[in-house]
């Protein structure tokens, strides 16, 4: 019976190791956008060998080795792999979200992710921050990392922090007898010693950066979404004990007196940020913590509130609260000259259309030139990842995506990936 599977078994061998039969791979770009500079360079070759760039070219070089590999890349504009700073892959909304946490095992979640995780990669985004799910998405970076399955490169926070009814509190909305009290190996603190327990938890469980939510958010089944819900201390305590393991820290915040006490304890970015005033806005700029603003999210959940029953009684009013405001205080904070890395807090909406992101960016004032690069040169230095990722030049990782059409002209260019490769494996060729 064996015979019957071969195709498959060769087939699903051949989709992922195609670089590892070729010595060298040949790029040939129409126009490159390798994101050292805002301009495009024209008939380009890229040289990719062991998952790396080797060597960027001008003309269309041709193979060294019969054993080489060409791909035509003529007709497109090629660009480095895509990097959204905020996601995550164990789900997907849904109008009977807030029941399947009740129905669905770690198992269920795990195979879910999968589908995720492929949408993602295909859509051109090569690696993503995952900010918060139950472990799973651990499981998910590893298997992805040996080869076992398909999915971008993974950055995971495994859990998100916060206090006792806090965003994060997994026993929010609960029967009274269900919610027994949750502690910091679940992500929920109330002092700065806990916090720096639910750190190391963390740490000890995979994860490769903290998350945490100083305020408020808007799908806990909570009736507050902006309020400050942890202290400075705890803040500081939190970012203290990441700095020591080596982990940065990434801050859900809504409120402005939640992102300011975050932003003084020296977390790394803010997420979300949605009711962020000038004085918060000075005080990034200052400190030099990066924005992640999630503004598909923010409209995402706008629209889904307006369905009946779509989101619980205590989410809906939020939804619609915030979620229209997030592309607005984007704008203001990019003129104000905070940093900012591209995120958009993909499940909150169907993975794979993250590339949306980059058109509301657009038309809430930041040139298509500078959103490309929040999600590429940017979104490499806020994961510390400038010697992998980011740029498309000698010993960077091969991360590389191509669309049809000028994202610089068109930014709506970046919802026509053609092309997919990630350190040096073609996954999508269109």
């Amino acid at each position: 019976m064996f015979h019957r599977y071969l195709p498959l078994l060769l087939g699903s061998f051949l989709l992922s190791a195609p670089a590892a039969l070729a010595q060298k791979t040949y790029l040939h770009c129409g126009r490159l956008l390798d994101m050292r500079s805002d301009r495009a360079q024209t008939a380009v070759t890229l040289v990719v060998e062991n998952g790396r760039v080797l060597a960027v070219e001008p003309g269309y070089s041709a193979p060294a080795s019969a054993r080489d590999k060409v791909i035509d890349l003529k007709n497109r504009t090629v660009l480095p792999g895509l990097i959204d700073c905020h996601v995550h892959l164990e789900g997907e909304t849904s109008k009977d979200n807030f029941l399947r946490e009740f129905t669905e095992n770690p198992a269920d979640v795990a195979f879910g992710s999968l589908d995720h995780a492929r949408k993602t990669l295909l859509a051109g985004f090569t690696t993503v921050r995952d900010l918060g799910g139950s472990g799973v998405n651990v499981a998910l970076r590893n298997a992805i990392n040996q080869g076992k399955v398909v999915g971008p490169r993974i950055f995971t926070a495994r859990k998100a922090i916060s206090g006792t009814g806090g965003h994060m509190d997994p026993t929010n909305g609960y029967r009274l007898d269900l919610m027994g009290t949750a502690g910091p190996a679940d992500g929920v603190i109330n002092s700065p010693d806990e916090a720096r327990q639910a750190v190391r938890e963390q740490y000890k469980r995979g994860a490769d950066l903290i998350k945490i939510a100083s305020t408020g958010g808007v799908l806990s089944v909570a009736k507050d979404g902006s309020a400050a819900q942890m202290t400075e201390a705890e803040i500081r305590a939190v970012v203290e004990t990441a700095r020591d393991l080596g982990l940065s820290v990434a801050c859900h915040a809504h409120g402005a007196e939640g992102m300011k006490r975050a932003i003084r304890a020296g977390v790394t970015s803010i997420e979300h940020g949605t009711l962020m005033d000038d004085e918060t806005m000075k005080l990034m700029a200052k400190n030099g913590t990066w924005y992640v603003p999630t503004i598909t999210a923010g409209k995402s959940v706008a629209d889904s509130a307006r369905i009946p029953n779509y989101y619980p009684p205590l989410v809906t009013p939020k939804a619609l609260a915030i979620g229209p405001r997030l592309q607005g205080t984007f704008g203001r904070a990019y003129k104000a000259g905070v940093k900012i890395a591209f995120g958009t807090d993909a499940a909150v909406f169907r993975h794979g259309v993250n590339a949306l992101e980059f058109r509301y960016m657009v038309e809430a004032g930041m040139p298509a030139a500078q959103a490309l690069r929040s999600a590429t040169v940017s979104a490499a230095e806020l994961l510390g990842q400038t010697a992998n990722l980011g740029t498309l030049e000698p010993g960077k990782l091969a991360d590389v995506v191509a669309v049809e059409g000028d994202p610089v002209q068109d930014i709506n260019a970046m919802q026509q990936v053609r092309f997919v490769m990630k350190q040096g494996v073609v996954y999508r060729q269109d």
